[in-house]
């Protein structure tokens, strides 16, 4: 869904957990890849980087916690999210101690797993991605203060989530169920969030596009919308 797949490592020996938590990624748009291994994982993570390590705590040979030590050592900062059935204080500060980013109890729902998984990758991020731009229009992610022409827009929080969405796809499709996925965070999809997405963007357009010559934010009939610079 985005440019450039997220790339998530899975080190899980249970099989079929490990087929679960890839296929359910892959669902989301990430880039899985999967060992059972701790070796193979330190194999991986020395010829390729990763975005994200799942590592779960027991392991055939080194454990999740030497591994991730062993990582932190080597000034590996790849944010680990270590899977463990321990529940106790004394595991979770050990598991921490070693240089985990987070910690997730098994057995877990999938929702939480996502969770954890988004606040991470996006906990990770560079500092320095303060500002997004397409032609004149600037958001400040710091100040969320939204600019264009040098113009202060005024946005609802969610119209700023939304037009943050789009800014972050820029010359991307950005259909309706990214949108009720990520912004509204509606996986079921049990009610359909088109009219209530539609209301928005109707909304965005008008303070974003209405008082300019250049159109940026454009419907794709049939499909969503993306935002682009285009004269018209």
């Amino acid at each position: 869904m985005t440019s450039v797949a997220q790339k998530i490592l899975i080190v899980e020996d249970e099989a079929k957990l490990a087929k679960a938590v890839s296929d359910g990624l892959s669902a989301e748009g990430y880039k899985t890849f999967s060992t059972a291994s701790g070796e193979e994982a330190l194999f991986m993570l020395s010829r390729e980087k990763f975005d994200l390590l799942i590592l779960d705590v027991m392991l055939p040979g080194r454990s999740g916690l030497e591994i991730a030590k062993l990582l932190r050592s080597s000034q590996d900062q790849v944010p680990i999210l270590m899977l463990t059935a321990r529940d106790s204080i004394e595991d979770r500060v050990a598991g921490f101690e070693s240089g985990t980013d987070d910690y997730l109890i098994k057995p877990f729902a999938f929702a939480e797993l996502i969770a954890r998984v988004r606040a991470l990758l996006k906990r990770t991020q560079p500092e320095n991605t303060i500002k997004l731009l397409c032609g004149d229009l600037e958001m400040n992610l710091i100040t969320r203060e939204v600019l264009r022409a040098r113009q202060k827009i005024e946005l609802t929080g969610k119209e700023f989530e939304v037009l943050e969405y789009l800014l972050r796809h820029r010359n991307e499709v950005v259909t309706r169920e990214m949108l009720a996925r990520d912004v509204w965070q509606e996986t079921s999809r049990a009610v359909p969030l088109d009219n209530v997405i539609d209301v928005h963007m109707t909304r965005l357009r008008k303070k974003v596009d209405q008082d300019f010559s250049v159109v940026l934010i454009h419907t794709i009939r049939g499909v969503g919308f993306t935002l682009r610079q285009e004269v018209t």
